[in-house]
């Protein structure tokens, strides 16, 4: 996975490098170092996120909600 695709997936899922690093229970210097190609990403975490991002692709939010507000 290059840096690219790597920040794309993010953006799909909607994820900042905090959140990944969070999930992941990693520090976030690492992340940064993947998102700008001074760490390899590691084929298994490839692998996850492009999943993940599949998943966000193929199932995105429902649009019935939009605009929805509280009646209080």
């Amino acid at each position: 996975m290059t840096p690219a695709r790597f920040i794309e997936c993010l953006i799909v899922i909607r994820w900042t490098p905090i959140n990944l690093a969070s999930a992941l229970q990693c520090d976030l210097s690492w992340v940064e170092a993947m998102e700008v190609g001074n760490e390899e990403i590691p084929d298994g975490l490839a692998v996850w996120l492009e999943n993940l991002a599949r998943v966000h692709t193929d199932q995105p939010p429902p649009k019935t909600f939009r605009g929805k507000r509280s009646r209080l």
